[in-house]
């Protein structure tokens, strides 16, 4: 089976989120997709980041009982910081009867040099990466292995979300999944 990693702090998860996912999956470019919830990305700061469990159960409830659309606490029991060449290396050790493809941003994309590894990843795993708003990729540089989608560019971020809940006081959980967004409420998340 071709399982799509799609690793990220999901501070919070948003429909741009599960719009990708599923865009994926019924485009049969990976049978499930694994929603990889990041105890810290090393390249981004801790501040405004929820506690693991409650970003977990976050995803999770925008998931819901998806057949091909799965979130994973695989990194929480991993060293830390999580490097996703780490990460990878122990899947491939875990579930040798999958094959992983990692998906991210063009905006990973242009950091990717300067992540943990990254030849190490190039190596061993497919790369999918979909487009970001201000983050122009020309298909034609890339290098093996490396697939540039052309899904739906969907300008919403979980920093602008978080903004907007903590400075807004008429914002309406636009952006979010219902079920995520009573959430946030109830339990107050991001004031």
């Amino acid at each position: 089976m071709i399982i799509g990693i799609y690793g990220g702090s999901f501070n919070p998860i948003h429909q741009g989120h599960l719009a990708l996912g599923r865009w994926l999956v019924r485009h049969t470019l990976v049978d499930e997709l694994w929603f990889m919830v990041s105890p810290q990305n090393p390249l981004k700061p801790a501040a405004g980041l929820l506690d693991d469990d409650a970003r977990l159960s976050l995803a999770r409830l925008a998931v819901g009982r998806s057949r091909r659309l799965h979130v994973c606490d695989f990194e929480f029991s991993l060293p830390r910081p999580s490097f996703m060449a780490d990460t990878l290396a122990a899947l491939r050790q875990s579930h040798p009867e999958h094959e992983f493809i990692l998906v991210i941003g063009a905006d990973n994309w242009h950091d990717f040099p300067r992540w943990h590894h990254p030849d190490d990843i190039l190596a061993h795993h497919s790369l999918i990466v979909y487009p970001r708003p201000g983050y122009a990729i020309d298909a034609t540089t890339l290098p093996h292995g490396v697939t540039l989608v052309a899904t739906p560019l969907l300008d919403i971020s979980s920093t602008q979300i978080r903004h907007a809940i903590a400075t807004d006081p008429t914002y309406d959980g636009q952006g979010l999944h219902p079920r995520v967004w009573k959430e946030i409420q109830a339990r107050e998340y991001y004031k």
